[in-house]
């Protein structure tokens, strides 16, 4: 009689199920997620891990040492696997400020010296910390699901690797490859991968899977019997293309698939700059009956409009200069002048001021947009911590926040204040939230709100549209009986027994 995951929890080591892809945006994060409630639901104590991921989606997380910041994909991760999240889930987070830097982030806390130092050089000094996370996470759980980044085959970098195979024969772990199918290449993209892995890497690639397909699955014949002639590994899943599963993309993925059902009354467009960060808070109005999300990087996007929203973002100061260059400038000033309703989050707020002043050298110097009298200097310390704050009075466009309250988190280096002095012709600014977290024009269309997670807040959502949206624990619990319901009969179970 075959032994149920349960059954054996106590008569075995820690089983290492890891995800890997032929390509970023193949569905690692996608699977990882979906992996976690399925071991979860069947009792097991499950814990996620990435050794590093590159990433502006970022949330904030309890630590020893205090509060730390991990990669989006792995704090829901965490959260479908009924697991606290931490920092050794995700030991080292690589955030792009411009195309050739990133700032590093390693367990969690900012670490100049690694951001200074040359990416390869990086892999030696940060292995024992990412191994000692991982054998920590082994010891303490029946399961843990690991996700790869980009492929395991870049084999210009394998000699440093520290996030694929390294990782997986450090963990022992039973891997799955999966590829996009709706790319085209599916196949060849599985056997070059594979094909390019030494025999004792190739030796943990236990499943093919064939993601976002579109059509009928029997056409596929007889490609996966063929490919696993050619390997010994069998095509154990086929995903059907599965757009309105509810998790925000890892990497923020544009669509033009985010007009809910139903008649669309209100249209939100948020601008799309070049280093944007935690765009994953905007999933739930994905879901929002009645609203229409759009994604700007032009002034002809932003026609008809209901709000703008200006979204983090990791470099203010570049991306402030982007949006000027695109003429984003004038329309978001336009849209205001005339009445409509403006929305800056984090760095968007930043530039919602006068001016960005910099003496340290952390993002630069730049002029706002000035639609808030407020200025921002930017500090070596970096707030980063979970924040519960309460709405004042509220007026116009923004009333129905007035009161509220609401749980979300801060990541940045900024400090923000009102002006010391104001020309008597500008308008003035009212802090709306305690601590300088919340400010709004006097007009009332303008506000400005340091905190993430707005749309997040289940009081914040029901305060402005009426509505709400499916949990997440109703999102991860779809994802877990997607995959139930997709792979093959006991190959699950079997990765773990």
């Amino acid at each position: 009689m075959t032994m149920n995951p349960m059954d054996q929890k106590t008569k075995q080591k820690t089983k290492a199920v890891m995800v890997l892809g032929t390509t970023s945006g193949a569905g690692k994060s996608w699977l990882a997620t979906a992996l976690c409630r399925y071991y979860a639901r069947q009792g097991l104590k499950v814990a996620p891990f990435k050794a590093q991921n590159m990433s502006n989606n970022a949330r904030v997380v309890a630590s020893e040492t205090g509060g730390g910041e991990v990669g989006s994909a792995q704090y829901f991760q965490a959260l479908a696997a009924n697991a606290v999240p931490e920092v050794r889930m995700n030991p080292l987070l690589l955030k792009p400020e411009r195309d050739t830097h990133s700032q590093v982030v390693l367990m969690g806390q900012v670490n100049h010296e690694l951001t200074r130092m040359d990416w390869r050089g990086r892999s030696a000094q940060v292995w024992p910390v990412v191994a000692q996370a991982l054998d920590g996470l082994l010891a303490e759980n029946d399961v843990v699901v690991i996700e790869g980044a980009g492929s395991p085959a870049e084999i210009n970098l394998s000699a440093s690797d520290i996030v694929n195979m390294r990782v997986a024969l450090h963990a022992k772990a039973r891997c799955l490859l999966v590829t996009d199918i709706d790319r085209g290449g599916a196949f060849a993209h599985l056997y070059g991968t594979y094909l390019l892995l030494p025999q004792a890497e190739k030796a943990l690639i236990k499943g093919f899977v064939l993601n976002k397909f579109r059509g009928d699955a029997a056409l596929l014949a007889p490609a996966p019997q063929m490919l696993q002639e050619l390997t010994g590994v069998p095509t154990v899943a086929t995903l059907p293309m599965w757009w309105q599963h509810g998790l925000p993309e890892e990497d923020g993925i544009f669509d033009d698939r985010t007009r809910s059902s139903g008649a669309i009354t209100l249209t939100i467009a948020v601008i799309a700059y070049p280093r944007i960060s935690n765009l994953d808070e905007f999933q739930p109005l994905k879901n929002m009956p009645g609203v229409q999300l759009i994604w700007v990087r032009s002034p002809a996007e932003l026609q008809g409009a209901n709000w703008v929203v200006l979204p983090g973002s990791k470099h203010t100061s570049g991306d402030l200069a982007w949006l000027r260059a695109q003429g984003l400038d004038a329309a978001i000033a336009a849209h205001a002048a005339q009445g409509g309703t403006v929305l800056g989050i984090c760095g968007g707020l930043q530039m919602l001021g006068e001016a960005l002043i910099d003496a340290h050298g952390i993002d630069g110097n730049a002029p706002g947009l000035g639609l808030l009298p407020l200025v921002t200097h930017f500090a070596p310390e970096k707030t980063v911590q979970r924040t519960q704050a309460t709405f004042g009075a509220l007026t116009g466009a923004w009333s129905a926040l007035s009161g509220v309250a609401m749980q979300g988190y801060e990541i940045h280096h900024g400090q923000t204040a009102a002006m010391p002095t104001q020309h008597p012709a500008m308008a003035s600014a009212q802090a709306v939230m305690t601590g300088g977290l919340a400010w709004q024009s006097a007009s009332g269309n303008v506000l400005g709100v340091y905190l993430h997670g707005l749309f997040e807040d289940p009081s914040v959502l029901q305060a402005l549209f009426g509505a709400s949206v499916p949990t997440l624990d109703a999102v991860f619990d779809g994802l877990a009986d997607y995959i139930n319901t997709h792979f093959a009969t006991g190959f699950l179970d079997s990765l773990i027994a």
